[in-house]
This record gives C-alpha cells, sequence and structure tokens, in this order.
C-alpha cells in the first residue's frame, strides 16, 4: 500500500499544501515549529480519522478558520483509494472513501493500516492505564471489527451503568434489577474482549522481545505482562461482589476498562529503573511489534510514520532502526527531522529511492 498524493486545506499551520511521495521514503526536514510533525500527523488522520497528538478535533482547524480538509489517495492492492478527512465548526467530523461517506467511522478502522513511532509514545510508559490499554486496543482493532465493535459496545454500556450509580446516589435510591442488567451486558461484550486481549499478547509477547533484542543488541531482557481483574474471576461475579464499593465511588470499579500493561526490564519496571536509551528502544520495539503483528494480519504493510525520531535515539540505535526499516518487509516510510544533512547522510545509506521535503 502507497500513499501517493496529500493535500492539506487549514490543517493546523498549513493554510494549502499538496505533496506527491516517493513510494519508499519521503521525510520532511526544516526547523522546530514548521510542520513536520503535522504532516505526519495529517496522515495518521486518513488512517484513523483523528489525530494522533491533539483529542480535540476543532484544535486541528488552521487559527482564524472554519474547517479543515486532509485529502489522500492511495494505490492499494492495484486499485486507486481516495480518502478525504473534512471537519467544519459546529459540525460532525465526515470521512469518505471515493466520495461516499462513512456511516461509521469505525468501518474506515485498519482499512489504511499504519504504525506512527513518535516521542509522544513516552506516554506509555509514564501515564496511567488508559494509554497503554488504548495502544492495545488500537493493534487489535486494525484487523478484527468483532474486537472494535464490542469495545465501542462496552465503553457505551459503561457510562449508562455510571450514570445509574451516580443517579442512585443523588436520589439515595438502589434498584439492583438494573444493576443485573448492565452487568450481564458488560459481561456479554467484556469477557470477549479480555479473551482477545489476552490472545493477542501471547503471540504479540514473543515479537515484541524480538525486536528488542535486535535493537539492543541482545544485551537486555525485557518483558511486558497482561494484568486484569478477570484472571481472579468471571465479570459478571466481579460486579456482583464490588456493587457496594461501585455504589460508595459512584462509578465501575472493576473489569476490562482497568486493564493494564506491566513493562519491565529484568525484573524491575522500566518506569523506574530503564534509561532513557532502554525506555527509548522499548518503545521502538513495542512499535515495531505493532507494524509485524498488523502486517500478518491484514496481509497489507502498513505505512511508517517516523517522528523526530533521530533526536530521540543514539547513533548506535538510529543504524539498528535504519537496518532494520530498510528491510523488505517494510514498505513505505514517512521520517522527520531537524537536520537535513543527518537525514539524507541515512536515507542514502538504504539505497532505496526518497524524496527529501524542506519545510
Amino acid at each position: 500500500m502507497i500513499l501517493k498524493t496529500l493535500s492539506l486545506l487549514n490543517y493546523k499551520n498549513f493554510d494549502s499544501r499538496s505533496f506527491k511521495f516517493d513510494s519508499k521514503i519521503n521525510c520532511f526536514v526544516g526547523k522546530n515549529g514548521v510542520g513536520k510533525t503535522n504532516v505526519l500527523d495529517a496522515i495518521y488522520h486518513l488512517s484513523f480519522g483523528k489525530s494522533y497528538f491533539n483529542p480535540v478535533a476543532t484544535q486541528n482547524i488552521r487559527h482564524n478558520e472554519e474547517f479543515f480538509v486532509v485529502d489522500g489517495e492511495y494505490d492499494k492492492l492495484d486499485r486507486t483509494e481516495k480518502i478525504i478527512v473534512s471537519l467544519k465548526k459546529g459540525q460532525k467530523k465526515i470521512i469518505k472513501r471515493n466520495a461516499k461517506a462513512y456511516d461509521k467511522f469505525s468501518d474506515h478502522i485498519g482499512f489504511l493500516p499504519l504504525v506512527i513511532i513518535s516521542p509522544a509514545d513516552r506516554d506509555l510508559i509514564i501515564e496511567g492505564s488508559d494509554t497503554r490499554r488504548k495502544f492495545m486496543d488500537s493493534v487489535i482493532s486494525q484487523s478484527d471489527k468483532t474486537y472494535l465493535d464490542n469495545l465501542i459496545k462496552y465503553n457505551k454500556v459503561l457510562a449508562q451503568r455510571n450514570s445509574l450509580l451516580k443517579y442512585f446516589a443523588a436520589n439515595n435510591t438502589y434498584n439492583n434489577d438494573s444493576v443485573v442488567v448492565y452487568n450481564e451486558q458488560l459481561d456479554s461484550f467484556g469477557t470477549p474482549i479480555f479473551k482477545k486481549r489476552n490472545d493477542f499478547l501471547e503471540e504479540f509477547i514473543p515479537i515484541f522481545k524480538k525486536r528488542y533484542n535486535t535493537i539492543s543488541s541482545g544485551s537486555e531482557n525485557v518483558n511486558l505482562t497482561y494484568k486484569s481483574d478477570l484472571f481472579e474471576s468471571g465479570l459478571k461475579d466481579l460486579l456482583a461482589h464490588s456493587i457496594n464499593k461501585d455504589k460508595a465511588l459512584q462509578y465501575t470499579s472493576v473489569g476490562i476498562h482497568k486493564d493494564d500493561l506491566s513493562f519491565k526490564i529484568g525484573d524491575h519496571p522500566i518506569k523506574k529503573f530503564g534509561s532513557q536509551g532502554q525506555q527509548k528502544s522499548f518503545l521502538v520495539a513495542l512499535k515495531l511489534a505493532q507494524f509485524d503483528f498488523i502486517k500478518k494480519q491484514s496481509g497489507v504493510t502498513p505505512i511508517l510514520l517516523l517522528d523526530d525520531i533521530f533526536d530521540k535515539l543514539d547513533e548506535q540505535r538510529v543504524e539498528q532502526l535504519i537496518r532494520l526499516v530498510n528491510d523488505d518487509n517494510f514498505g513505505q516510510l514517512f521520517i522527520s527531522d531537524t537536520h537535513a544533512k543527518r537525514t539524507e547522510d541515512v536515507v542514502k545509506s538504504t539505497n532505496q529511492s526518497y524524496e527529501i521535503f524542506k519545510l
């Protein structure tokens, strides 16, 4: 799969800009603040219908404008696919494939597989469990529509159960029958999600360890562990046993929405005991394993975005990374960097075709 052209209109700091891309390596170079990362984010937008960096959709509209349009043309399985993402203030976002708007955005997820490696990924280590769950969900959802559908339904029922708990507290009342109905619905969507996450990690963890081993030249031992309430008991039982606590808290305190991933180097949390280089290598290995997994599941080679990657890794680790992505297993690559010469030296060494865009 290849992104051939990209057009931006009122997107972030761009008023109007078009790009024609090389089928292998594309580099955006320039000083900080010129919009290199914004171009990568526009490409991410075409795959996921949202920004990787800013969850507030309207904040992706250029200042003093009313709308943005991101337009991309792809070659996928010998077909031309034209994707447009647009948003006007006060209206719903629209995603169109070949001029036809999607009824549900979730139908588009996975159609244009993509992986991004960015300094923002450090949130996976330093932030709360929600960030790590989203990572898991993003990887699985790109190749499993049923999983994504269950996730959307689970979160909807969860919000309804939480509203009910607040209602009970505000009105000093309680209705167990209503709670049981929500418990059963959460179980019907949550249990398959738990099983899928567990199955996914059994396959994913060896891929991740292999990637880390290559990046670190086999000098360190890392691990990834899935943590879930559902290892202890079935979801319906967990919900029933926690009802008094939930009534006091006014929200649902157990379930797959509390799942987490434990990141370790040796026997210790990488957040506390990993050096900056080790943490960065851990994150790059996670993302490359995501790439491998999605490619295997979908049969399509994902687009790979490397945002500001050279400033985040030492020279040896950058060389290892470029050697990895120079493999035939990788497809189209987009890189952002502040140093034009450094970038060109590295991409020249791959002996692949490339294009450099100076912003």
